[in-house]
């Protein structure tokens, strides 16, 4: 299967959110509601243009990554901006087939050339080790819910870009099914 990886245009919106729904639907962690949640986030302020990448296969969309803004603050209230990595969806019936190992790294190359050094996610702790992610508390970051320190991870695109980083992860209102008044 030939695959290209390009940005998402505005036209894919509605295919991404349906592509996103039907790569969640069958997970019992999901809450379901990913789809609404990469609508959201292409109105916020996290949004990063350029960094929601769909890959294509025969002609039809079958993976999306979406990398947006978050910000690690630390006690003293400075903050360091990184990225989120959320979601990462893959069309059922495709999956384990290097569409989203291709999503992945594809973002990641784009996010250093965007000025971005870091990478931080919820996810498979059997899965993204293969792209650099390790807990993210060995840097002194936590996540602000309850979760298994193997599954928050981080990953340093850039080397050494989290040194000196590190303090609780705060995400944009959008996470919380928050949008910007229009």
């Amino acid at each position: 299967m030939e695959l290209t990886i390009r940005e998402e245009r505005p036209d894919d919106c509605r295919t991404v959110g349906e592509l996103v729904e039907a790569a969640f639907r069958p997970l019992v962690f999901s809450d379901h509601t990913e789809h609404l949640l990469v609508a959201r986030l292409r109105r916020s302020e996290a949004f990063v243009p350029g960094l929601s990448l769909v890959a294509e296969a025969e002609g039809r969309l079958v993976g999306h990554v979406l990398l947006t803004r978050l910000e690690v603050v630390a006690e003293d209230r400075s903050a360091a901006t990184v990225l989120g990595v959320a979601p990462l969806s893959v069309l059922p019936g495709l999956q384990n087939r290097g569409i989203g190992s291709a999503l992945l790294r594809e973002a990641h190359r784009r996010a250093v050339r965007a000025g971005f050094g870091a990478a931080l996610l919820v996810g498979h702790a059997d899965y993204y080790p293969r792209f650099g992610y390790v807990p993210a508390s060995r840097f002194g970051i936590r996540f602000p819910f309850d979760a298994p320190d193997a599954c928050c991870l981080a990953a340093e695109l850039v080397p050494g870009s989290l040194g000196g980083v590190h303090g609780t992860v705060r995400y944009p209102a959008a996470f919380f099914g928050e949008t910007p008044e229009a």
